[in-house]
């Protein structure tokens, strides 16, 4: 990755997803740098409103007019097997997550955003290696780095120069999402908690993710659109 070249200080960012989690871990890391962060949740953010809401999307950008814009909300699957689900618990990440990511990608390209701004949304580690007891969660997480990818081809295409990447981090206990989804699958294999999470890399904190994507906003150009996340950093998916 290239070295940083500019800096966050005084630029607006807007980060859902802000009140917990990888967003909590996000919104504190810009806040850190000197960026008025503008964070949204349900509760306890900022801004009170549903993310993939696609009035939230286009009232927030043409509010704030961020800089940066990182999608951090999600839902939380149901875990169990795939004939355990119905329709409405499979579809749940196609319905919040990749909603989310489809209405402020396109907000950000149709305003557009300023040049240099930059759109970094969250997808996951189950976009490449699967989760079967999560839904359509991987799927959606996949659909998610698509979105992405697409984007910044429209950007390129129109000169907008606008950035959009994708973040796709591993799976770890320290977020409520990641600590059911450890406890799922330690169940699944007849083992403890302690015990999976022994066979696990080193546990990816919210603190290391917020750095990491601060990394991200502040570096450029990137040669690469997604880019794996674990304790070890952040990695380039080709």
């Amino acid at each position: 990755m290239n070295q940083p070249n500019n800096t966050l200080a005084g630029s607006t960012v807007i980060v859902t997803g802000a009140s917990r989690g990888f967003g909590r871990g996000v919104a504190e890391a810009f806040t850190a740098a000197g960026a008025d962060v503008i964070g949204v949740a349900r509760t306890g953010g900022t801004v009170t409103a549903d993310a993939a809401d696609p009035a939230t999307a286009h009232r927030l950008i043409e509010q704030y007019q961020p800089r940066t814009v990182v999608l951090c909300a999600g839902a939380a699957p149901q875990m169990s097997p795939l004939q355990e689900q119905t329709w409405e618990s499979f579809s749940k990440n196609w319905n919040v997550d990749v909603a989310q990511a489809f209405h402020w990608v396109r907000e950000a390209l149709l305003r557009p955003l300023a040049p240099g701004s930059t759109v970094i949304a969250f997808s996951s580690g189950a976009a490449i290696n699967g989760s079967p007891l999560s839904g359509g969660y991987a799927g959606a997480k996949a659909t998610v780095r698509l979105i992405t990818s697409y984007a910044a081809l429209e950007s390129q295409r129109a000169g907008l120069g606008i950035d959009f990447v994708s973040v796709l981090p591993s799976l770890t206990p320290s977020t409520d999402l990641g600590a059911q989804a450890v406890a799922a699958y330690a169940e699944r294999q007849g083992v403890d908690v302690e015990e999976f999470v022994r066979s696990l890399p080193a546990v990816l904190t919210a603190e290391q993710v917020g750095k990491s994507v601060l990394e991200l906003a502040t570096v450029g150009p990137r040669e690469h659109r997604a880019y794996t996340l674990s304790s070890a950093g952040l990695s380039p998916l080709g």
